[in-house]
C-alpha cells in the first residue's frame, strides 16, 4: 500500500499518480503562467485523482473542478480577485474541466454567508488549505523552477493513499464534511468515512 512507504517514496508515488490527469497536469503547467502570489492547485481534484488510480478508474472520473489558490493581501476587493479570475479564463480555455480561482485573502469577507460560521482571516494560501473540512483534503500542489513539484500536505499523504476520509474540526460546520462525504461515496464507495466528533 502507497500509504506505508517512506515518505519520500509516498511523494514519488503521489507524482506518478497525479501524472495520469492530464487535464490536472495541464491545469498545473497553466496555472504557473499566471505568476500567481503563493497559488496552489488544492483539494479534490488530487486526492480525488489518486482516489481513481488506487481504485482503477479513469484518472478525472468523479471530479467537478479544479480549485486554485492564491493569497494576495493588498487588494481584497471583489475586483482585483474577478481581475484574476477573468485572467484564468483566458489561460484555461479549451480545457474540458472548470478551474476555480479564489483569493484566499478574500475568504472571510463572505464565508458566514455561505457556511453560517465566521472565518478568521487567513495569513496564507497553506492557512486556507489547513481549514478544509477533511484533513484528506489538504493537499496543496504547485509548480516551481525547473519544473519542481511543491507539494503541501500538513496531515501526510497516508489517508489519502488509504481511501480514508477523516475529518478536520477546525473551521467548517459537521453538515459541510458529512455532505461531502456522502457525495464522495457515491463515486468511491470504498472509502472508509470516519465520523465528526461529537461533544461528549
Amino acid at each position: 500500500m502507497p500509504g506505508r512507504l517512506p515518505v519520500d517514496e509516498q511523494l514519488d508515488t503521489l507524482r506518478a499518480m497525479l501524472s495520469r490527469n492530464d487535464v490536472l497536469m495541464e491545469v498545473l503547467t497553466r496555472t504557473a503562467r499566471l505568476e500567481l502570489p503563493g497559488w496552489y492547485v488544492t483539494a479534490g481534484c488530487l486526492f480525488q485523482t489518486v482516489w481513481n488510480v488506487v481504485t482503477d478508474r479513469p484518472p478525472t472520473h468523479g471530479i467537478r473542478d479544479y480549485d486554485v489558490f492564491y493569497f494576495d493581501g493588498a487588494d481584497l476587493s471583489w475586483e482585483a480577485e474577478d481581475e484574476v479570475i477573468q485572467a484564468g479564463r483566458e489561460v484555461f480555455a479549451g480545457l474540458p474541466a472548470e478551474v476555480e480561482i479564489r483569493n484566499e485573502a478574500r475568504v472571510h469577507l463572505w464565508y458566514e454567508d455561505k457556511f453560517g460560521v465566521p472565518c478568521p482571516p487567513y495569513a496564507s494560501s497553506e492557512a486556507a488549505i489547513d481549514s478544509f473540512a477533511a484533513t484528506t483534503c489538504c493537499l496543496g500542489i504547485r509548480l516551481e523552477a525547473e519544473g519542481r513539484w511543491r507539494v503541501y500536505a500538513p496531515h501526510g499523504l497516508a489517508d489519502v493513499f488509504n481511501l480514508v476520509v477523516r475529518p478536520n474540526p477546525v473551521l467548517a460546520p459537521p453538515s459541510v464534511y458529512e455532505e461531502k462525504a456522502a457525495r464522495w461515496l457515491e463515486h468511491w464507495p470504498e472509502l472508509t468515512v470516519l465520523d465528526w466528533p461529537r461533544p461528549r
